[in-house]
């Protein structure tokens, strides 16, 4: 499957949004292993290029300078990579990202707080999350949800669900197929997206 960008080049054949804490990383790769192609990253790439983690960039430049930083990685991924593209949670914020992501296989990974915050733990490097893990996820999540959605051609939640089948319900969800030579999952498992 080949995805089309506004372009009309090649895009990333899956898209991973959602906040902090959801699995982007952990299922965007099972992704990638399971589609035969590759995974990136867009906060990876920013951690690479700067030589620093997101939290000293936030420190050093303030989130407006890595908001920009963000929408570039964002944009080079979107033009480079075919594979598996996992964006940060703040990336959609920015209206040249979202209308980037029109037309893509981008999926939001959905998580409730009382499962977010067991997963990024209340003692966090996280620069948006110092102050009150909790609320603070909460917040931003009421003010991110509707960038989410508004981009996603589907919607997968993974509370109470391992990573093996939220990839499987994404594959679903998007119709595609497993690389062959890859293990499918138990027969006779219903999937819910």
């Amino acid at each position: 499957m080949s995805a089309q960008n506004p372009v009309g080049e090649p895009g990333p054949v899956v898209v991973l949004v959602g906040p902090m804490g959801v699995g982007k990383t952990t299922v965007g790769e099972l992704l990638a292993e399971r589609l035969g192609t590759d995974f990136r990253d867009s906060d990876a790439d920013i951690v690479a290029a700067q030589a620093m983690p997101i939290s000293d960039i936030f420190i050093e430049g303030g989130e407006e300078h890595f908001r920009e930083l963000e929408r570039a990685a964002v944009r080079t991924a979107v033009a480079e990579h075919r594979g598996v593209l996992a964006l940060g949670g703040g990336a959609v914020l920015d209206a040249s990202t979202r209308e980037l992501l029109t037309g893509l296989p981008v999926v939001f990974l959905s998580v409730e707080v009382g499962e977010a915050v067991k997963r990024v733990g209340l003692n966090t490097a996280r620069p948006l999350l110092v102050i009150n893990p909790r609320k603070q996820w909460k917040e931003l999540m009421d003010a991110r949800r509707h960038h989410y959605t508004d981009v996603a051609r589907v919607v997968v939640a993974t509370d109470d669900r391992t990573p093996e089948e939220v990839a499987d319900a994404v594959l679903d969800a998007l119709g595609l197929k497993q690389h062959p030579g890859e293990e499918s999952r138990a027969p006779g498992k219903e999937k819910q997206v």
